[in-house]
């Protein structure tokens, strides 16, 4: 094994492990050396997963830009960096440094794991020992392309270390087509790996690889296969312990979430951070400035819902509730959202985002940054949902579909004792249905990084983006805001990658 060099920026690689974000720096690793067991491997897959908790990863620049992409936020402080406003509004070009930063990293991540696969094919160890360590690293390596195609389009395809720098730089672009069937590969081999729990959802199952083939198989519209995996998780809950968590609010609860058995998958932090690593932005960015309430010292007011969000959402959803904060506390006095921009101008009179606020437990660095909630990756709502929007697409009417929308709206009506969100019958149109999930999706999974992929899977924009819609976006352009540009440092790096994509 040769010594690794990444990427990108071919940054000094930096592992950490994902439990306790403990950082160790290492600089051009010998292999043959560090990898000599199956716990080694665990090590390398650590550090992938610790390069997602970072500022240049999920801390910000993935999450902030797929969140203010939908129609269900857009910025409040008109002050924030440009590079912000240029996503929320489709004006954003290659220089944009939100995808600038991303870019290096996300490939990092993906470094990491491909010397994880390539290690563990050199250890003289039982398959029932090694194979399920490396099933971690297929999956992550599918779920971070997963991210890059759907944002990207055509991107660099690598499946083994870059040790050549050189060579590096004359890397080519896959086709979408390839890049997918190597995600569905990776998860096909992950989910024939992984075992059937972990003892924590930050780590990967059969039951994850699944249901994140059921969601790439509902991108690429082959329905039956998306159901076919959605239904394996939903015929095995049992033994993947699996089901709703009986209280919404639990979801979004640090000192709860442990305890619920809905997630598939989960981005952890813990409330300590080494400067950017470690370190999660949402309650700063989704929070209300100078808002007293959590003792956090206020958010930034960046990612907020519209005011037609709110006048959407019915009332009598428990949902809306929980997804939204309509009450700030200022010089001790609880004030309506109306009143938030008499208390400091930068805030807007909309209801703000409450799941990244409300309780995130002890936090690292101000205004919420480094908090202890966990970030739901993939939660059993999803794939229920998943499986009912596919099952519409093959055989329109069924009760089974309906079925599973049921059981999510159930738990949102026990939340607050209401008659509502009521059952959906069987024998509804195709459309109807189709309408109806893409609808449940969205209040279902409000701010909770899914909502853009929804509109960009069913070509939604000049919809939503519209006049009539929750955001009107008149700089949207169906042409070319499906993808983000490729970086501008890294096409001057290597002209190969060009053209851009179209429009940039």
């Amino acid at each position: 094994m040769k010594n690794i060099k990444y990427l990108g920026l071919l940054l000094v690689v930096i592992f950490i492990g994902c439990s306790d974000l403990e950082e160790v720096p290492v600089g051009r690793l010998s292999p043959d050396g560090l990898v000599n067991s199956p716990q080694d491997i665990q090590t390398l897959i650590n550090g992938a997963i610790g390069n997602m908790a970072t500022e240049a990863y999920w801390g910000r620049k993935l999450s902030l830009p797929i969140m203010l992409r939908s129609d269900m936020a857009t910025i409040g402080d008109a002050g924030t960096p440009g590079r912000r406003q240029e996503v929320d509004n489709f004006s954003m070009g290659p220089d944009n440094g939100m995808v600038t930063a991303l870019w290096p990293k996300v490939y990092q991540v993906i470094a990491g794991t491909n010397e994880a696969i390539a290690g563990a094919a050199l250890i003289d160890a039982a398959p029932d020992q090694i194979d399920p360590i490396t099933g971690q690293a297929y999956f992550f390596r599918a779920y971070t392309y997963y991210h890059l195609v759907r944002l990207f389009g055509a991107i660099p395809y690598l499946d083994a270390p870059v040790d050549n720098i050189d060579e590096a730089k004359l890397l080519t672009k896959s086709t979408v087509d390839e890049v997918y069937a190597n995600i569905i590969k990776d998860l096909e081999q992950a989910k024939l790996t992984l075992p059937e729990t972990q003892p924590s959802s930050s780590y990967p199952t059969k039951a994850t690889a699944a249901g994140f083939l059921a969601s790439v198989y509902l991108t690429l519209g082959e329905y039956q296969k998306s159901y076919d995996q959605a239904k394996f998780v939903i015929d095995n809950e049992t033994n993947f312990q699996l089901g709703l968590a009986a209280d919404y609010q639990d979801l979004f609860d640090f000192s709860k979430q442990s305890s619920t058995n809905e997630f598939l998958l989960t981005l952890d932090f813990n409330g300590f951070s080494d400067g950017d690593t470690g370190r999660d932005y949402a309650p700063a960015l989704t929070g209300i400035r100078g808002n007293e309430r959590g003792d956090i010292g206020g958010g930034w007011s960046v990612a907020v819902p519209s005011v037609e969000v709110y006048n959407t959402w019915d009332g009598r959803d428990y949902r809306k509730a929980v997804s939204l904060d309509t009450t700030g506390i200022f010089g001790g006095v609880i004030e309506p959202f109306v009143k938030f921009p008499e208390f400091d101008s930068r805030n807007i009179p909309s209801a703000y985002i409450a799941k990244y606020t409300r309780a995130i437990g002890p936090t690292g660095t101000g205004n919420g940054r480094a908090s202890s909630l966990n970030y739901g990756l993939m939660r059993y709502a999803e794939v229920l949902l998943t499986a009912a929007e596919a099952l519409n697409e093959i055989t329109p009417g069924s009760e089974e579909a309906a079925g599973y929308v049921n059981r999510v709206r159930e738990r949102a009506r026990s939340g607050n004792g209401a008659d509502y969100p009521e059952n959906v019958a069987g024998g509804m149109s195709q459309t109807d249905f189709r309408n109806m999930v893409l609808d449940e999706r969205k209040w279902e999974l409000a701010f909770e990084f899914q909502r853009w992929y929804d509109i960009k899977r069913r070509q939604l924009g000049s919809e939503v983006f519209g006049a009539n819609g929750l955001e009107p976006q008149p700089n949207f352009d169906p042409n070319r805001d499906y993808l983000f540009p490729l970086p501008f440092d890294e096409l001057n790096r290597n002209p190969n990658l060009a053209p851009n994509n179209p429009g940039y």
